[in-house]
């Protein structure tokens, strides 16, 4: 792609992407998610491990886009590179579905937050609110037919604005903290006491902490999905890197000053958002309706960030061959329209039908839950495949971020569900159709592996569907 270096994006814009990414509606509550069932410890502990498992992934990523300048669709095409096309285009495939399926949900996240002020949209799913996000919905899309840029730099805005309200909540909560109301939940507290220390009860505790942490770095991926309108390669990598530190800090100040601030076995009682639950504590009411205009404009933020990660994925692996070659249309603006058009259209169905029932919706999200986290562990297995193929000038922190980011990658997968993972599968059956038509359209016939994971896909997608109908896993 010929762009000028004024069309790609900056180092600041690309940090925006993964921070605007990363940080949404969750993290407005990730207060009680984390604090109600975990002491100050477990907290501490569990961010720890989380902090290892990410950065070494973020060096994974930082790594790869420095190393290998030539690939330019990040998590899609490492996983291509490394494992093969129906590897590359299973994780395409999946993330796509994810990514689109999550805007839904920041949609009706988006209303119900409005709701807090106008009645009419509590819930976030009544026709009022459905009109509305439909509104929004096609709004954001013009937006980022304007230009991905373009689209990028008012993300870069927004993601300031949202940051101001979960700052000022930090600053209030260091001002309001107190060591004794810390100390007393420090080990977690029963029937309001003071918990006592045990090694078995801090690590249900951590466990506990780190199935919230799955979810609320989803978007690290940000910059690199975007690695070819980058000024620079190395920015990727950079933008990676601070942005999911900074977040990490933000997460690690909040949960950790609110146990000092609420007495830990209060932290189950909050409202949602806790975050404006434990502002109001501090300052009064005007503290809660801050945060909740903040939910606002953060939800907002991360529906455009996602949406241009969900519109520019499906563009990018079409240009690769991997998807049908209509996705890979650009405007004059260089915006992915076909892409994007297909994408938004999928989310206004799914927002139509959250009208008559929530099923379908929560059904879909189901089956995508794990298939966002399943790039991020091929691209950690890449990285120890190219340190393994590239031996002679590998380096120690090479092997490292690999080993770990695969161990920790392939626990992401695992504590999202397993019964989940199998019915992720059915969501790739379409995609074999897909798939098989694509590589037919270039010339290029199955090979004997691909047809063994048709063959495996389509058996978990049926013990997924049995566990399913036996009420072994329920999604409704």
């Amino acid at each position: 792609m010929s762009e000028s270096d004024g069309n790609k994006l900056s180092k600041t814009s690309l940090i925006g992407l993964v921070i605007g990414s990363m940080i949404g509606g969750g993290a407005f509550n990730i207060i009680s998610d984390m604090g109600n069932q975990a002491g100050g410890l477990a907290i501490i502990i569990g961010w720890i491990i989380t902090a290892i498992g990410m950065i070494s992934l973020a060096f994974v990523f930082q790594n790869l886009t420095n190393e290998r300048q030539d690939l330019d669709g990040g998590i899609y095409s490492y996983a291509q590179a490394g494992f093969g096309d129906f590897i590359g285009f299973s994780s395409a495939w999946g993330y796509w579905f994810a990514a689109f399926l999550g805007n839904v949900a920041y949609a009706t996240l988006l209303m119900s937050a409005v709701g807090n002020f106008f009645p009419i949209f509590k819930g976030g799913n009544t026709l009022p609110s459905i009109i509305v996000a439909s509104i929004l919905l096609w709004g954001v899309h013009y937006l980022i037919l304007k230009g991905v840029e373009t689209a990028a730099f008012i993300n870069s805005i927004v993601t300031v604005a949202k940051l101001i309200p979960i700052l000022l909540v930090i600053v209030c909560m260091i001002g309001a903290f107190n060591f004794e109301t810390f100390k007393a939940g420090l080990y977690g507290m029963t029937s309001g006491d003071t918990g006592i220390f045990s090694w078995g009860d801090t690590l249900g505790q951590v466990k506990s902490t780190m199935l919230v942490t799955v979810w609320v770095f989803t978007g690290i991926e940000g910059a690199v999905v975007f690695s070819s309108r980058a000024k620079s390669k190395k920015d990727v990598g950079t933008a990676t890197v601070i942005g999911l530190i900074s977040v990490l800090v933000i997460y690690f100040l909040m949960t950790v000053l609110a146990q000092g601030v609420i007495q830990q076995n209060h932290i189950s009682e909050l409202s949602n958002p806790s975050m404006a639950a434990v502002l109001e504590h501090i300052v009064g009411h005007w503290g809660s309706v801050l945060v909740n205009i903040g939910l606002i404009i953060s939800v907002l933020g991360a529906w455009l960030g996602w949406t241009l990660l969900a519109g520019e994925l499906p563009f990018v692996v079409a240009k690769d061959g991997l998807f049908p070659k209509w996705f890979a249309k650009e405007n004059k603006n260089k915006a992915p329209v076909n892409s994007l058009l297909i994408t938004n259209i999928l989310v206004q169905i799914f927002l139509i039908s959250m009208l008559f029932t929530e099923s379908a919706y929560q059904f879909a999200f189901s089956l995508a839950s794990s298939a966002i986290l399943i790039p991020y562990m091929f691209s950690a297995f890449y990285q120890v495949k190219y340190t393994y193929l590239t031996k002679e000038r590998a380096t120690t922190k090479q092997w490292v971020i690999g080993i770990i980011s695969s161990v920790y990658a392939i626990w992401l997968v695992y504590a999202a569900g397993i019964d989940y993972l199998l019915l992720t599968m059915l969501l790739y059956i379409p995609g074999l159709f897909v798939y098989q038509t694509v590589q037919k359209n270039n010339r290029k016939p199955l090979s004997k592996v691909d047809y063994i994971f048709f063959v495996l896909i389509t058996i978990l997608a049926i013990i997924g569907i049995f566990r399913l109908i036996t009420g072994a896993v329920n999604v409704f």
